[in-house]
This record gives structure tokens, sequence and C-alpha cells, in this order.
């Protein structure tokens, strides 16, 4: 990305000709001078629009931009559950991004995957791009270029009206973008129970000129034994039976070692962490959409982790398709597995783009 799409330290004491907006419930078209006009008891432009509703089955429009631009930060907030027996919102909320007058997504993903919240669980993430801080207030820092128009919705797939969406879209206007700017895409996928000897599709079907700049990995294991011997696999630019890059080990793809373990009081503990670039931030054998306490560990171990490729994209120029493997190892040796895997793929590239596949009913995207 050209420097001066970046927002950070090194450039900001640079001035320029940018206008910042804000989109949000106050001021819903980010329009000069037209925030807060709404009126709360406490009288005109008290607080009156703070957030809005999400009807059940409706797609509500969050942003429609006219104009160039970048997208530098969003924010969002909303309830995880709308009763125990209806818990699963953030893979229920579906989050949609059109770039430039395009008629199809660049960026489809249930809402919490789309900032590293996998199984539609709050717990926190501290990263250089997805920061997602108690309770449930997700950010992100992903730039977005937009040339000409940008459009972001939410699609409401709870069986409930959602109340309290809060919600924040900082963005600056320009006149121009360089000419070899990319624009983001991202795309979640599931399969809920992965094909034995078969790579996982991370992603696929990518054509154009780009780079891949993250992975959001949510594991349910469920083989025995240890999972993380599966490789990394990125094919680039006409790659057909073996790629050009090709990693060691799950593990070390998303920067921990030696299956993340730390020995305390002579055991061998599993320990989360987070870190800019890549992290570990949720481990969980408990299923809390169960309060029978006798049951709610009848569950498969659910593991979510993040590698942002800040430093490192992985550039392609005519195609690219990333998988991972499913290997595990135990008191036999290295061993074909099968696991619960869902992602979200983000990447930059020129538009057009190759049109998503159909997402995954609400249903088949909530956890086993």
């Amino acid at each position: 990305m050209n420097n001066c799409l970046m927002n950070g330290v090194s450039t900001l004491p640079m001035l320029t000709d940018e206008q910042s907006r804000t989109i949000n419930a106050e001021n819903p078209r980010g329009e000069r001078g037209a925030g807060g006009r709404a009126a709360s008891v406490l009288g005109p432009g008290r607080k009156g629009a703070p957030c809005i509703t999400l009807p059940a089955g409706e797609t509500v429009t969050l942003a429609e931009i006219d104009g160039t631009g970048v997208i530098n930060h969003i924010w969002i907030t909303v309830t995880d559950r709308t009763s125990d027996a209806n818990r699963f919102v953030l893979r229920d909320l579906v989050l949609r991004m059109y770039w430039n007058g395009e008629e199809t997504p660049s960026v489809e993903s249930p809402l919490g995957d789309f900032f590293c919240l996998g199984f539609g669980e709050s717990y926190t993430v501290n990263s250089a791009l997805i920061n997602v801080n108690p309770l449930r207030g997700m950010n992100c820092y992903i730039p977005m270029p937009f040339a000409g128009h940008a459009k972001i919705t939410i699609e409401n797939q709870h069986p409930a009206e959602i109340g309290g969406f809060f919600y924040q879209i900082d963005y600056c206007l320009r006149d121009s973008l360089p000419e070899n700017t990319g624009f983001l895409h991202a795309k979640w996928n599931r399969q809920a129970c992965t094909e034995l000897g078969r790579d996982y599709v991370i992603l696929d079907g990518v054509k154009g000129h780009g780079q891949y700049i993250g992975t959001f990995y949510a594991l349910s294991t469920l083989s025995r034994y240890w999972w993380g011997e599966g490789e990394i696999k990125a094919y680039l630019d006409g790659d057909t039976d073996y790629p050009t890059i090709c990693g060691t080990g799950t593990e070390d793809y998303f920067g921990g070692a030696w299956s993340f373990a730390t020995h305390i009081n002579g055991e061998c503990v599993e320990t989360t962490f987070n870190s800019l670039y890549l992290g570990y931030p949720f481990y969980s054998d408990k299923d809390r959409a169960i309060t029978n306490p006798f049951h709610n560990r009848d569950c498969p171990p659910m593991r979510a982790f993040y590698r942002w490729h800040v430093m490192d994209p992985i550039r392609f120029r005519s195609d690219f398709r990333l998988t991972i493997q499913q290997i595990g190892i135990g008191h036999g040796g290295l061993f074909e597995r099968q696991d619960d895997v869902s992602t979200v793929a983000y990447w930059y590239q020129n538009e057009p783009h190759t049109a998503f596949a159909p997402l995954l009913s609400a249903k088949a995207r909530h956890p086993r």
C-alpha cells in the first residue's frame, strides 16, 4: 500500500488535504456538521441516537459513501445472545463490504469471525490490525481504500430482533488513490468435518494481482492427540501440484513452538497469547451454550488463532490459493486427522474479483 494510505506514527506530522468523516447512528451519512442532531430526554444533540436495531431477517446498510478515500477504523459492539437458547449472534450477523460500485461483496463473513472471534464466543484480541476489548468492543484497523463508492451492510440471520447495535466507521475522503492500490477482500469458510487426507482450503479461486495479508483460524479438534503438524501451503501464479510457499506446522505458522506448551508445577500447560502480528487468543473445552454443569464439558476443545502478514505479505501476480493440512501426531507417529475448521482469509487485490461461493446458512455456521 502507498504510505499515504497508512495511518501510522511516521505519518502523524504529515499535513494533507484529506477530509475526515465518521458514520454512526448519530450521523448515518457522515455529513459535515450533521453529527449528533437527534434529541434525547436531555434535549437536542444529547445522545439521541447512539445505536440502531437490527430486525430479524433483514439487511441494514451501515455506510454508503460516494467519493474516493480510505476507511481507517471500524468499531462495533453488540450482544452475543438474545437468550440462553439463542447465543450465536456473532455467527448469525453477516458483515459485507462492497467497493467501487460492485454488486458482489469483496468482504463477506460472520461478524464475530471477521474480528477474530470464533465459535460465537467473546474474548480479548490484542493485535496490530484487530482489537477486541472488554466487552466485545470490536475494532478493525485494516486500511480499506475505495474509489468512487463504498457500501457496508449487516444482515441479521438470527431468529430474533437485535437491539443495541453500536458502530462507528472512521474514514478520510481524498481526490484520488495511487494506481497500484489494492482493495480489501475477506472471505469466511468452514468444514464441520474435514476430509481425511485432503488439505483444508482457506482460500481458492482468487484471480488478479494482489497480496495476502492475514488468516483467522478457528479449530475444534475432533480427533485425539496433538493436532498441529499440518503445514500451510501458498500456491502462487500457476502453481499446481506443489506450492511455492510451504510452512513447517500449524503452531509454527501462528508463531508458536513446541505445542504452545509451558511447564507449570511439573505439568505441561497449553498457553494462549496475543501479540502484534500473530496470536492464540482463545482456548476452551466448555460449551457455554449448555448451562448444565455436568454436560458443558461434553465439547471438543476449541482454539482460535490469527496471523497478520503485515511485515511479510504474500504477493501474487495472477492467482492465489492457500491451504492447511490436518495432520496430527500420536503414539504411532504422524496420522491424517479430521477436525472442525473455520477460517477468514484477508487479502488485497485489484478489482473486479471472482464472486464468492454462497455463504453457509446460519444453522450450518453454528458450532456442532
